[in-house]
């Protein structure tokens, strides 16, 4: 057998535990001078053999043989190959494609087990033979005869050069097969394959290091500049496919921009064709479309085009995220400078069309768009979405792209033809699905899959049906696409992946709460770690919530509320379990990641002085310098209002920041725009009344936080949740309450109070804890069709004494509030100037009773007081912060 058993390069013999005797190693490449490297290292290794064990004889020096073959430079040069006595073995082209194999394996046999054999790159043989199935063919008859013989051989492969035929061949056959990249003069390599070794270094990409170490990459912002060094050539299996219709529009326009760029074609030939493709990949809607032809090329397109798995839109997320990714590259140079390369991959909507057809699920999609159909009787077809097959192909695309993405987590995000374009947002409907692609090929694909599965199967969820009835689309082609996103983050202590950062943004604030918040500036809800904790309310913890024009202007009045009202649990992926968790930020600390804890969190000293204190507990994650000592606030500002200019509407932004230890400047970070959609938000408008002075006695509630356009409104109804029996309840009961809130909102005024003269009006909730929540514990558990009948929402502070509630701003439950121009108002017990009285409500009769489906044992949790005969007064002035409800 070979006595080579090294790469020569001590951290590649890490990864792929050194050259077993029959090994074929094929590097796939860009570049012929990052092949010599491995080829030299792998020579230089087999001529200085390592002293072998005492009494054991070492064996004799390995043949080095090089089979030249190629127009390229050689491997070696002269003096090199005279040095270490390289045998050169020419191989002649111009006698058949026969001829050339068998003098390769007569050569192969004749060396036997001591050899190290080196080829020239087989994408030279393209000149002669033109056949990447030929080139498949020599590969998949030379490998094994090596393998047999025992010695070990190195090949290369122009990585986005071949079809198929030749990389399928390939990558079945051999048994090492590593990616090689080269980026900003560094050198990467990725191993594909790994056969008879450990696998868990498959698809990571490690840097070299000129001492032979090598040292994994994960943070997202390195991963994508490298893998992405070369245009991206389109998934491996889709090389193969019958072209049909679709496809051949997307090749002709690649062929286009390639006449373009030499000439052969006029720039005007790629815009016409660029219209064209929009309405085959980007939308049918109008304002949309506008947006793109603006602001994408036929380059964008094609790009798209190339990391698209099936055929069909891709989708409204997808598209506002490439949307806003375009318009802050092009236009804003210094922006463009700290924006992290998306790394996104896109299944066609046609594709979860297909699934509904041959799943036998079709049918009972078309009979939801009957209303007295749509919303109920769905869990068969359910069932079936969750447990479907997909076609052969649009599996093995899924593979490909898994490869590409290696082990670095993914979240595949819905992405509807409906969602997230002008008037409706679907924030929260569909599911997104983190993946943390840990494991083998083969257990990666399935949790894909699974993921798949569960983002079709949400389609026809009771929430999305309800939604898409009240929103009057029921009856809308509404196809689900799909955008899978490498996760922005990077991995800690080879457990945890989070970013630092991560944050939902509005171009337009809503709640100016000092007078030195300029609402049009923007508003972000910003925290540490993943961005689930931004835009969901699922526990009893705080986001930070910061005016862009003055981020330091907190809420909280004193350092003991900063402290209470900070962010405790952060969001993080568990690679080791496999899922998405909420961990305490103290025990991350307790295991010495590497953290930014310089810009986000504040060591109280005297806390951690204390004796008996655990000094993890004396950080706080109040973000402060993150805000004041570098310009984010100042970037996040400048870049939602240059999207606010494009979109010509405010916008609702979703992004994460990552810190870079190294970079020492007011810029250290970049930030991954991972969402952008239209916010139907109605800005401040001028009001022509004024707060009014009421005598005390009645006045109902004043409140100093509002959230929303001013408004003078006539209360017909006010429901009123008391935060004593609500803290009472069980934790199912609160549920059913949620139901209680929904059938009294949808059920009309008495007709004796309407017959008698009562005045239209509108009905208030008022109530404790944070509506919306999905932690009854927190609040009350309602949807937003729950309270789909009522105008004003007054959250109470305290459900107990030791809960302080944290603002909806920012999150799913809070974007349909605006939807709905529902006015969002906050009593804050601790601040001074709110006030309540209850007693004033419940002097009114409680006519829950005159809702027939509502049981009488609610009386004591709810009371509906009905002010149709005599309406109650709310006024709300946002830019003064001022809410007042009173009696007359």
């Amino acid at each position: 057998m070979a006595s080579v058993d090294s790469t020569g390069l001590i951290g590649l013999d890490h990864i792929t535990d050194g050259l077993h005797p029959g090994d074929n190693v094929v590097w796939r490449i860009s570049d012929l001078g990052d092949y010599r490297v491995f080829c030299r290292a792998v020579a230089h290794a087999a001529t200085q053999p390592a002293a072998a064990p005492p009494g054991e004889f070492r064996g004799a020096t390995p043949k080095l043989v090089y089979f030249r073959f190629a127009q390229h430079e050689p491997l070696f040069s002269k003096d090199e190959a005279i040095k270490l006595e390289i045998e050169e073995v020419l191989l002649p082209l111009n006698r058949g494609f026969e001829h050339f194999i068998t003098m390769v394996h007569h050569r192969v046999v004749g060396y036997g087990s001591d050899a190290v054999l080196f080829f020239d790159s087989l994408s030279d043989l393209s000149q002669p033979y033109y056949s990447d199935r030929m080139i498949g063919n020599f590969f998949q008859l030379t490998c094994p005869l090596i393998l047999r013989t025992g010695s070990v051989a190195y090949f290369s492969l122009d990585r986005f050069f071949h079809s198929h035929h030749t990389v399928g061949p390939i990558t079945e056959t051999t048994q090492i097969l590593i990616d090689v990249y080269r980026h900003q003069g560094r050198l990467y390599v990725q191993p594909a394959k790994l056969d008879g070794r450990d696998p868990s270094p498959a698809f990571t990409v490690f840097e070299y290091d000129p001492v032979g170490l090598f040292e994994p990459v994960t943070a997202s912002g390195d991963l994508v500049p490298i893998l992405n060094a070369r245009p991206w050539p389109g998934l491996r299996s889709a090389s193969y496919r019958m072209v049909g219709v679709w496809d051949r529009a997307f090749l002709e326009a690649d062929r286009l921009l390639a006449a373009v760029e030499t000439g052969d074609a006029p720039p005007v030939a790629a815009e016409r064709k660029k219209n064209h493709l929009l309405e085959l990949i980007i939308s049918r809607e109008e304002r949309i479309l506008q947006l793109a032809r603006e602001h994408l090329t036929l380059s964008d397109i094609v790009a798209i085009w190339k990391r698209m798995v099936g055929t069909g839109h891709v989708g409204g997320k997808a598209v506002g995220m490439l949307l806003a990714n375009a318009i802050l590259r092009r236009d804003e140079p210094e922006t463009s400078a700290i924006l992290e390369q998306h790394d996104s991959f896109f299944v066609g909507s046609d594709v979860f069309y297909t699934y509904l057809v041959i799943n036998n699920c079709w049918w009972d999609r078309q009979r939801q768009k009957d209303p007295t159909h749509g919303l109920s009787n769905n869990e068969a077809a359910r069932e079936r979405l969750m447990t479907g097959a997909f076609p052969q192909y649009i599996i093995e695309r899924f593979a490909d792209m898994l490869d590409y993405f290696g082990t670095s987590p993914v979240i595949v995000r819905s992405s509807s033809l409906l969602e997230d374009n002008f008037g409706n947002a679907f924030a929260g409907k569909y599911e997104s699905v983190f993946c943390t692609m840990q494991g083998s090929r083969e257990e990666r694909l399935s949790e894909l899959l699974s993921a798949v599965r569960l983002i079709y199967a949400g389609t026809i969820s009771d929430e999305a049906l309800a939604y898409r009835k009240k929103r009057g689309i029921l009856d809308q082609d509404e196809q689900m696409a799909l955008l899978v996103q490498r996760v922005s983050g990077d991995r800690h202590r080879n457990r945890w992946f989070f970013p630092h950062f991560a944050g939902v943004a509005f171009s337009y604030n809503p709640w100016a709460w000092h007078r030195s918040i300029d609402p049009s500036s923007g508003l972000v809800r910003l925290v540490f770690g993943l961005g689930t904790r931004a835009v969901d309310r699922s526990d009893d913890d705080y986001t930070r919530v910061v005016a862009l024009n003055a981020p330091d202007r907190r809420p909280d009045a004193t350092p003991d509320e900063v402290r209470r009202h900070s962010q405790r649990r952060v969001d993080v992926l568990d690679l080791q379990e496999e899922t998405l968790k909420s961990v305490y930020f103290a025990d991350l600390l307790k295991e010495k990641l590497e953290l930014p804890l310089h810009l986000a969190a504040d060591r109280d000293r005297e806390l951690a002085a204390r004796p008996g204190v655990d000094s993890r507990v004396a950080w706080t994650l109040t973000l402060d310098r993150l805000l004041t000592r570098t310009s984010l606030a100042e970037d996040l500002r400048h870049m939602l209002s240059r999207l606010r200019d494009a979109y010509h509407s405010e916008v609702d932004v979703e992004f994460t920041v990552n810190v870079d230890r190294e970079v020492h400047s007011r810029r250290p970070y970049q930030i991954n725009v991972v969402q952008c959609r239209p916010l139907q938000m109605r800005g401040e408008q001028e009001t022509t009344f004024t707060v009014p002075e009421p005598p005390e006695n009645t006045i109902v509630l004043r409140c100093s936080t509002v959230v929303g356009h001013s408004r003078k409104i006539t209360v017909s109804r006010v429901v009123y949740v008391r935060p004593e029996a609500f803290a009472e309840l069980p934790q199912t009961r609160r549920w059913e309450l949620a139901r209680v809130i929904r059938s009294i909102t949808t059920h009309p005024e008495p007709k004796s109070a309407r017959s008698e003269g009562g005045s239209a009006g509108v009905t208030v909730l008022i109530g404790p804890g944070r509506w919306g929540t999905s932690t009854p514990a927190l609040g009350i558990p309602v949807e937003v069709q729950d309270i789909g009948g009522a105008a004003v929402l007054v959250e109470l502070d305290r459900i107990h004494s030791s809960l302080v509630t944290d603002l909806s701003l920012g999150t799913h439950f809070f974007n349909e509030m605006v939807e709905d121009d529902l006015l969002y108002v906050a009593y804050r017990q601790a601040a001074g100037q709110d006030r309540f009285a209850p007693e004033l409500i419940e002097t009114h009769p409680n006519a829950l009773t005159e809702i027939p489906q509502i049981s009488t044992e609610w009386r004591t949790v709810v009371h509906v007081a009905d002010l149709s005969l005599h309406p109650w007064t709310l006024t709300a002035v946002s830019g003064r912060q001022t809410a007042i409800l009173t009696t007359d």
